[in-house]
């Protein structure tokens, strides 16, 4: 049975492609209501068969859950549509800073809140809330997606993600491809969120060193499977996780 204070939990999950390629190998992982929590490892590693899993989009890859639960605050994750967890709460943000290039930056927010079925009052409300939040994007807010920059179309999806009023925010790889200051400026508005308003997160990311700083937890995957799991505080001070974990190689003694 699931903890009340558990949003999220994933049992033992075992996942394959196309019926024969397997990706997870026995994940159990848990997202408590109000926290950040990174799921680390290097490529190849699981993370995004995991975050599709969470988010019930492996069909659409020809992936399969072939054994094991995903419960989100005690639903079937693999008996809801994808839709439907959205609505419930569940908003992924796939990798690769996906947006409507031809929209506008507003346009595209907005398709988040017209999505849950948002009123004219909620969308204005919720828009302002964005835009506190991106500043940036307020200004660009008249400009075509797709001549934005890299960060601020990273900053379009989250914020139309934000449009659909999450509960858990399930982002993949969020620095892919971004400027050391614009990763930090995006996991510094991420925390600010879950402090503010105790929006709960489960970010996959291989840059280690900026998951660890804004997170409160952390799991390590290895080749589909889950090799440690903690307190960010303490992983942070442990240098095996970069050497042998992350693929990082950890700092030469001097």
């Amino acid at each position: 049975m699931t903890k009340p204070d558990v949003l999220l939990a994933m049992r033992a999950v075992e996942a394959t492609y196309n019926h024969a390629i397997a990706a997870l190998h026995g994940v159990t992982l848990q997202v408590r209501r109000g926290e950040v929590m990174a799921l680390l490892g290097a490529n190849g590693a699981g993370k995004t068969t995991t975050l599709k899993a969470v988010s019930n989009l492996l069909p659409a890859d020809r992936g399969q859950i072939t054994g094991g639960s995903i419960a989100f605050d005690g639903v079937d994750v693999a008996r809801t549509r994808p839709s439907d967890l959205v609505r419930r709460g569940l908003v992924p943000v796939l990798e690769g800073r996906h947006v409507f290039r031809s929209l506008t930056v507003e346009e595209n927010l907005l398709t988040g809140g017209i999505a849950r079925g948002a009123t004219r009052a909620e969308l204005a409300a919720d828009l302002a809330r964005v835009y506190a939040y991106f500043p940036q994007l307020q200004e660009r807010r008249r400009t075509l997606a797709g001549l934005t920059s890299g960060g601020e179309q990273q900053m379009t999806a989250i914020g139309r993600a934000l449009m659909s009023r999450p509960r858990l925010l399930v982002l993949d790889e969020p620095s892919m491809g971004l400027a050391p200051i614009v990763v930090q400026a995006i996991f510094r508005t991420l925390r600010l969120l879950n402090r503010r308003e105790g929006l709960s997160i489960l970010v996959a990311e291989q840059n280690s060193t900026v998951a660890l700083q804004y997170t409160d937890r952390a799991c390590v995957l290895e080749n589909g499977v889950a090799v440690l799991e903690g307190r960010t505080v303490e992983l942070r001070e442990r240098e095996d996780i970069k050497s042998f974990y992350l693929g990082e190689m950890a700092p030469h003694a001097a």
